[in-house]
């Protein structure tokens, strides 16, 4: 008998014993020569192409699976990297034996990972099944990522210090359509996934092997609960006994809708998570107030790289109406995230770096977002982060004519939202709103800084978008004029409200320099402006015709209109 005749008979053997063996019904994987049997029969049935292999090996893998999956919740041995080579074999072979995978997939990911994604050996085995088989789920199962991204962000928020280089890889199987915009706040928000998950573990023990989505808010007698729960779960919820009331213990309601939301394995839609709320209060005190973990250090470092990624992919793949719709969100987010400093610096670079490569890609977003910009421009003053926002809005405003030349409706509001945020900053030194407290030297530095910058920007694009829009010449006179005849103390903002009014005045000069980067007629030279590298076909009377044919030196000789003219 060949060798690889009498290897298949034994783990063939191996699994057929193990799918009949009562002692091992309660637990598969506490058998280890089970594993290695299922990888050595996928192994043969790939290297021999024969269906009748596959057809005689897939009734015995399904038993161990449904065995598996039914004995979970009792089993003291993991699971994860058993299920895992059986999933790989229905990936493999289900058009053979007309196995639709995506119940097992689905179950796996509840009963399963949901359980041992702390597991560090099983989180590796996930990425790397995620990574072999990423375009595959993709496109064969659509709804499958979406759904179930939320308990992946756990995997990683878990084990990114030790598993950065496979998730960098695996990521971009997270992306899908369905996936795409709810992923962007749980993306933003993996360091307080990371805080939460530690908390737990605090609290209640190690991680693997329960489930945290199982958490259920009850209002129901404590023994009711426990007697319910072992009955539909096979688990019991331990007596707190005299610890219950612990200052750790008592700090985060698990019961609380925040708490569930953040800790959830599956998505439900994009949920509300107000940062003002007891829940979040005391997951963020508790990470600014104690020494960071070297997991939440390197989260802080990893989720950055995983927005290149995700911003890399979306200007990429994604279409115009699903990036049009997570503009607003980003926006809505951009001064809500994880409060550390280089963390915050790293996001918010990121975040308006995509924001304007949107705007100029598609300069009808302007229009389109028209109301969430305006929005953001009426809280330029509630933090700093808010400011920076708005000053950039105010850039994209005027470089891109409020949406473009055929948006007049949507550009004037925008310009009358500028004009606004021009005239409180005229008429109070404050920034916006009143202030209970003196500040101090170097704060009141700051805040003078940070108006007479935003300032210059609300200048600059009260100007541009009148260049662009010919009939709000008129107001953008008159609100320059005010700003030029006010006592405002920066004189950089006092300069250029005066240039940019003597500029007005010759309507081909101002065109030229203030006008959009791209024309109504769809081509990038601006009105006024010279093409240079035109300049051998094209004559302009005052320049001289060497320089325009890109020649140096002197002319060869004086060039004469019977030199460039026909003598017809």
């Amino acid at each position: 008998m060949p060798e690889h005749d009498r290897g298949w008979d034994f783990y063939l053997r191996t699994l057929s014993t193990s799918a009949r063996d009562s002692n091992t019904a309660n637990d598969p994987a506490s058998d280890p020569s089970l594993l290695q049997s299922v990888k050595k029969l996928h192994q043969l049935c790939k290297t021999e192409n024969s269906e009748d292999l596959v057809a005689r090996v897939y009734p015995q893998i399904n038993k161990i699976f449904q065995r598996a999956v039914a004995s979970l919740s009792q089993s003291r041995t993991s699971n994860g990297l058993l299920l895992l080579a059986i999933l790989q074999f229905y990936l493999d072979f289900g058009e053979v034996v007309l196995h639709d995978a995506d119940p097992s997939l689905r179950t796996f990911f509840r009963s399963c990972l949901s359980r041992e994604f702390a597991d560090p050996v099983v989180a590796e085995a996930m990425l790397e099944f995620l990574i072999i088989n990423q375009k595959r789920l993709l496109t064969a199962f659509p709804n499958l990522m979406p759904q179930f991204f939320p308990l992946l962000l756990k995997l990683i928020a878990w084990n990114g210090e030790r598993l950065e280089k496979l998730i960098l890889k695996a990521f971009p199987g997270l992306m899908s359509p369905g996936s795409f915009i709810p992923l962007f706040p749980s993306l933003l928000d993996l360091p307080i996934l990371v805080v939460a998950l530690e908390k737990v573990e605090k609290s209640s023990g190690p991680l693997i092997g329960s489930s945290i989505a199982s958490i259920q808010k009850n209002t129901a007698p404590k023994m009711l609960l426990a007697l319910m729960d072992e009955a539909y779960t096979g688990s019991t919820i331990e007596d707190g006994g005299g610890d219950s009331e612990s200052e750790d213990s008592s700090a985060i309601d698990v019961s609380d809708p925040l708490f569930l939301e953040i800790l959830k394995d599956e998505n439900d839609g994009i949920a509300e998570r107000p940062w003002s709320s007891p829940v979040m209060t005391t997951i963020l005190q508790a990470a600014v107030n104690s020494p960071y973990s070297e997991r939440l250090k390197a989260l802080l470092r990893l989720t950055p790289r995983l927005f290149d990624m995700y911003f890399s992919i979306a200007l990429r793949e994604v279409n115009d109406s699903l990036i049009c719709a997570l503009v607003p969100l980003l926006m809505s987010r951009f001064a809500t995230i994880f409060p550390d400093k280089i963390f915050s610096y790293e996001v918010h670079k990121r975040l308006l770096e995509f924001i304007l490569s949107t705007f100029q890609r598609s300069p009808n977003f302007i229009a389109l977002l028209k109301k969430p910009i305006m929005d953001r421009l009426g809280e330029a003053y509630d933090s700093p982060d808010k400011t920076e926002l708005a000053l950039q809005l105010c850039w994209a405003i005027g470089e891109h004519g409020g949406g473009g030349g055929s948006h007049k409706d949507e550009a004037r509001e925008l310009f009358e939202s500028l004009e606004l945020l021009l005239y409180e900053n005229l008429s109070s030194s404050r920034l916006g709103m009143a202030q209970e407290v003196s500040l101090s030297s170097d704060m009141e530095t700051y805040r003078r800084s940070s108006q007479s910058r935003l300032l210059c920007f609300v200048v600059t694009a009260i100007a541009k978008l009148a260049t662009h829009h010919r009939e709000l010449l008129p107001r953008a006179r008159v609100s320059l004029g005010k700003v030029a005849r006010s006592r405002i103390s920066d004189m950089r903002v006092w300069k250029r409200a005066c240039d940019f009014l003597g500029l007005m005045k010759d309507p081909a000069i101002s065109s030229s320099i203030l006008g959009p980067s791209r024309s109504s007629q769809g081509t990038t030279q601006k009105i006024g402006s010279i093409n240079w590298n035109e300049g051998a076909t094209k004559m302009v009377s005052h320049i001289p015709f060497y320089i325009l044919g890109e020649q140096e030196g002197p002319p060869f000789h004086d060039f004469s209109f019977s030199d460039i003219l026909s003598s017809r």
